[in-house]
């Protein structure tokens, strides 16, 4: 029973060290200094599926196969809409036994080449009497005739040999273009299948089964409704500010116009010549229950820096965690020194994301910073307590 109890109160101890040691990471203090920040700029600008398509028709036929309706979700490569491929297949199975004539061509063809080149005399061309009468001229008269210089056998050999060379590249021109018709078939008969290009949702039906559809008409939209992305148009004297993968603040009236991180993906190069704008696209990322109410086509506003604006806010800005919000007035947990601490009433400003600061201290980069407006002063050290179930030093001492 005594070696239980010692051994209960070995593990006591161990564990209030460690419960100690991760209070203690959870505390860290933190430099009041200004910042000089620059004024942002409302912009304002429309949510967009990242990836978007229209598929279109891209031959004349009949719907006969719509996938679903608008919402409903496929992976890549699902056939979306199919016309009426009948008549292709029976063109198909045409250019199939012109392709298996063009064959039989072929090697007959090749066939008399063969036997004109081995064998130009051959006992077919020979007639009856045993073939003496053949014999008689092999022998007599066709060498007396290229003597008198009545006939040329060689010149004879060579023209039979180039009129059947001559019907073997016919045929084989001919069963290549039986092959070419094959394929261009094929191709019309994938055509008439528009496949989705990846995973996506149907966003907008345009035709119906059974409609008749001519090249270059549009049957639906599909998008990637899994990444979206702001598209706004910049006036052009803020896009200095903005460079692929740079953050700023967004906000969506859908989800009470809460800030969030928006990441630059894409600055078009060129300014649209009416209104003077560049078009900016930012990746927008959200969690799970915020993608429940964000979809394409809802209105968001973006905070551009305006680095060329007439003066710059100096603010003192400290990381929102630090704020105390539980109670009537928010306060700050300020150090003094030699353990000592004490809760200061602030007067709060203005919420940033640490993008918008340029340089800040490593730890608190992932953070939001709050200006104060009264209540502490540049070089003040104040305490940032990380973990929410965590006491600031200013309660424990109470």
């Amino acid at each position: 029973m005594v070696k239980q109890v010692i051994k209960i109160t070995a593990f006591v101890g161990i564990s209030s060290y460690l419960c100690l040691t991760t209070a203690t990471e959870m505390v860290r203090e933190y430099e009041v200094r200004t910042y000089n920040v620059s004024p942002p700029v409302s912009v304002s600008g429309t949510v967009i599926p990242k990836k978007e398509v229209t598929l279109s028709a891209q031959l004349p036929g009949r719907v006969e196969l719509i996938a679903g309706e608008e919402g409903d979700a496929f992976s890549g490569n699902t056939v979306l809409v199919a016309l009426d491929d009948r008549e292709l297949l029976a063109q198909r199975r045409a250019a199939i036994a012109d392709w298996r004539n063009a064959q039989a061509t072929l090697r007959n063809a090749g066939i008399q080449y063969s036997r004109e080149y081995w064998s130009p005399d051959s006992p077919e061309k020979a007639p009856g009497g045993m073939g003496l009468p053949h014999l008689f001229d092999q022998f007599v008269t066709k060498p007396l005739s290229d003597l008198l210089s009545q006939s040329d056998d060689s010149l004879d050999r060579n023209a039979n040999l180039h009129r059947y060379g001559t019907q073997v590249e016919q045929a084989q021109g001919t069963l290549m273009q039986a092959q070419s018709r094959i394929e261009q078939i094929d191709a019309k008969l994938r055509d008439a299948e528009s496949q989705a290009p990846f995973d996506g949702v149907i966003t907008k039906k345009l035709v119906e089964v059974g409609d008749t559809v001519q090249p270059g008409q549009p049957l639906l939209q599909f998008a990637d409704l899994g990444h979206l992305q702001l598209e706004v148009d910049v006036p052009a004297r803020l896009v200095g500010a903005l460079q692929v993968g740079k953050t700023v603040t967004a906000k969506l009236d859908v989800l009470d116009n809460k800030p969030v991180e928006v990441t630059v993906a894409r600055i078009f190069p060129i300014a649209d010549r009416q209104r003077h704008t560049v078009k900016v696209k930012f990746d927008l990322a959200l969690d799970t229950d915020e993608q429940k109410y964000v979809s394409p086509g809802q209105y968001a506003q973006v905070d551009i820096p305006d680095i060329k604006a007439a003066g710059q806010q100096q603010l003192l800005l400290v990381p929102t965690i630090a704020v105390d919000q539980s109670s009537s007035l928010p306060s700050i947990c300020v150090a003094k020194g030699n353990n000592q601490y004490e809760t200061r009433l602030v007067r709060l400003g203005q919420t940033m994301s640490s993008s918008q600061l340029g340089e800040i201290d490593s730890r608190f980069r992932d953070n939001e910073f709050i200006s104060i407006l009264s209540g502490l002063k540049a070089g003040d050290q104040i305490v940032v307590v990380t973990d929410s179930s965590q006491l600031t030093p200013c309660v424990t001492q109470r």
